[in-house]
């Protein structure tokens, strides 16, 4: 067993996978390649406001424009626009928290971020470097989860085309 990817994602369930991934990499000296996925910031759910003259705004879809005192704007609250870390950042977050969890073993380990659906990114990463062994954290699963979509660790062991080691 060469090579070893692990998906990684903070959760408590992704620390038992990464564990258990270190020990295996330990024992079969294998190289280990540990994967953060972010999925991409939503695309704003209508095109931004456009400022009128006058001191008023144009709202898609409103049929006349909106008066706004001169210089103010509405909060992004009431636009539908939250303001979310970077995703870049988030991964960037993830992976340390899986250096310091690693720090203390003596495996060869590599990490890598990524950005786009979780489990298809960790299936072409596991694919791209030949992998023997994919890793990944595995927990209960509510009904409105599997109703809505279909969990990480379910669609990993049902797509790949390696070996799937699902930590509970």
């Amino acid at each position: 067993m060469k090579e070893i990817v692990v998906g990684y994602d903070s959760s408590e369930e992704a620390g038992r996978a990464v564990a258990r991934a270190a020990e295996v990499a330990d024992a079969f000296s294998s190289h280990l390649v540990v994967v953060s996925v972010t999925k991409p910031a939503p695309e704003p759910a209508s095109p931004p406001l456009e400022a009128a003259p006058s001191g008023s705004m144009i709202v898609p879809g409103a049929a006349v424009p909106i008066a706004v005192p001169a210089g103010d704007s509405p909060p992004e609250s009431e636009l539908g626009v939250e303001r979310s870390p970077s995703t870049d950042a988030l991964a960037e977050r993830q992976l340390e928290h899986a250096r310091l969890a690693l720090a203390d073993r003596s495996v060869d380990v590599e990490f890598v971020s990524e950005l786009g659906d979780v489990a298809e990114r960790v299936l072409d990463v596991a694919q791209s470097r030949q992998s023997d062994l994919i890793v990944v954290g595995s927990r209960e699963h509510g009904f409105f989860e599997r109703l809505f979509s279909t969990p990480v660790d379910e669609a990993v062991a049902r797509r790949a085309e390696t070996d799937v080691l699902l930590v509970h």
